[in-house]
């Protein structure tokens, strides 16, 4: 299974970016999916996840209120999409944000319960 990330950038704080994570190379399967970052010298910490009907979401504490996650399955599951759309970024946003893919078990807020993970796409919030 490939997880591939997209979105990062540069912006100024307030501003959103649209992060997208698209999964390959699987059998079709449905995957809880999941945004986790980590920002330098930091822990890998948990940021949103959505179950695999996307009926249920999870967000951290520090972005309830500006984050939102979504998803966008293919017909059949071929291809697992997740969305995490930021809005009003603050600087402490800033790190390498990585989707994660777990294929059983409901939104995890724990890094070692997800099995497959994407490249990670850097998000630099200036203020």
């Amino acid at each position: 299974v490939q997880l591939q990330a997209f979105g990062g950038g540069l912006v100024q704080a307030g501003d959103s970016l649209r992060l997208s994570c698209t999964s390959s190379g699987h059998t079709p399967t449905s995957y809880v999916m999941a945004w986790f970052r980590q920002a330098p010298e930091k822990d890998r910490e948990f940021v949103a996840g959505i179950s695999t009907s996307g009926s249920i979401t999870g967000l951290a504490d520090s972005v309830k209120g500006r984050f939102t996650v979504s998803r966008d399955n293919a017909r059949n599951y071929a291809r697992n999409t997740v969305f995490l759309q930021m809005d009003k970024l603050r600087p402490e946003d800033t790190a390498i944000y990585y989707c994660a893919a777990r294929t059983y078990g409901g939104v995890a807020q724990t890094k070692g319960q997800y099995r497959y993970w994407g490249q990670g796409t850097l998000v630099t919030v200036s203020s």
